[in-house]
């Protein structure tokens, strides 16, 4: 075997074939009230798996889909260990990248040729405005593909084009504004379900299935799922390669967003692998949320580095501010009044454009302020006020 081979099935924590029998067993079990080991691979319910036959999978598969929280470095560091196993058996790959939109892709073709600094990189790509995450959670991988000279291909549209589809619904866009982005399957009844759990979180009638506002959401998520698979099929039959994409988790969970339009425009048989944090515990392994998962642990703290602040709230770039993709329960947002949907518009009387500048504002706040937010939600702007606990 190539020494090269054999270094990055090293580095991508994978065991040699003859071990796929065995890989499995040795995997000793998590502790208790943990369901999936950190460091280990599991199937969808939550079994152990062997982690070279599961690679070896992957690398045949047409497309891979990678979830990711976008703020959890953790995940961005496994998402590279992943790829580089699937880089190690087959390095006919194209790399996805929901973090950009189809106008960045000259950029990153640049990139990848080797044409521009990583500072010209993130200015051209415009990385600030149309994502904002840290770039460190993400370089490692850019640089990965541009070592190996692996095509990035942008996946997204510009958020204005899904913001404006949530306000006005689809069919009320022309299609010389619709960047080429077709009409979107209609989404299963699971994702409706879980989609109305999200709205109803968003408060008044915002869930309501009859609603005109939960039918604009719906449509709004599927365009951006179907722009982002059809990118994906586009690669695929353009070139050829596995395709293995980048994005956040609630795309592809239950196969319910990108690869139900993949399967609509004739790519079947995408794989999903997700992170798996050890703070998830065992609810939502009922072996349909992903074809395989990994323990990831928590980010390290150092006895150094004081715990940051946090609101405990998954942030989505968003038209106009930076959307709340999620709240944790028992956090700083939930306490605060922030909602799933709430549209963050200022924090400490700060413009928030990106989610890097909320995220910058959040860290800034001392043990035991107050944090004013203005948001938007349901069109009409409120006051809240999150307040950080002493120590």
């Amino acid at each position: 075997m190539p020494r090269r081979l054999m270094l990055l099935l090293f580095l991508a924590g994978c065991a040699l074939p003859a071990a796929d029998a065995r890989s499995a067993a040795a995997t000793p079990p998590p502790p208790p009230g943990v369901c999936v080991a950190a460091g280990a691979w599991s199937d969808g319910t939550g079994q152990p798996a062997a982690a070279d036959a599961l690679l070896r999978r992957a690398a045949a598969a047409p497309v891979v889909l990678l979830g990711e929280t976008h703020d959890n470095p953790e995940h961005h560091r496994w998402q590279l260990h992943t790829l580089a196993g699937i880089h190690a058996i087959n390095p006919g790959i194209a790399v996805g990248l929901e973090m950009f939109p189809r106008s960045s892709q000259a950029a990153l073709d640049r990139w990848t040729a080797g044409l521009s600094t990583e500072e010209e990189f993130l200015r051209d790509s415009r990385w600030a405005e149309v994502w904002g995450f840290g770039a460190d959670m993400y370089l490692p991988i850019f640089h990965f593909a541009r070592m190996h000279r692996l095509p990035l291909v942008a996946l997204n549209v510009d958020r204005a084009l899904v913001s404006r589809t949530g306000r006005e619904g689809w069919a009320a866009i022309p299609e010389s504004e619709r960047e080429g982005v077709g009409n979107p399957a209609a989404p299963p009844a699971a994702y409706l379900d879980r989609l109305a759990e999200v709205m109803a979180q968003h408060g008044d009638r915002a869930g309501d299935r009859d609603s005109p506002a939960f039918a604009r959401f719906v449509e709004a998520q599927s365009v951006w799922d179907r722009a982002m698979a059809e990118r994906i099929a586009e690669t695929r039959r353009a070139t050829g390669r596995t395709v293995v994409a980048l994005m956040g988790s609630g795309h592809i969970e239950n196969r319910h967003g990108v690869p139900h339009q993949l399967d609509d425009l004739g790519i079947t048989g995408s794989l999903v692998l997700l992170p798996w944090d050890a703070t998830r515990g065992c609810v939502g392994l009922d072996g349909r949320v992903a074809d395989a998962v990994f323990g990831v642990a928590p980010p390290e703290q150092t006895a150094a580095e004081p715990p940051r602040p946090r609101l405990g709230v998954v942030l989505e770039p968003a038209e106009g501010g930076v959307r709340i993709g999620t709240v944790q329960g028992d956090s700083v947002a939930a306490a605060a009044g922030l909602a799933t949907g709430d549209l963050v518009v200022t924090a400490a009387g700060t413009p928030v454009r990106a989610p890097a500048d909320l995220v910058a504002i959040v860290r800034r706040q001392a043990p035991g302020t107050w944090l004013p937010i203005t948001v938007r939600r349901d069109r009409t702007s409120t006051e809240l006020v999150a307040k950080f606990p002493a120590e």
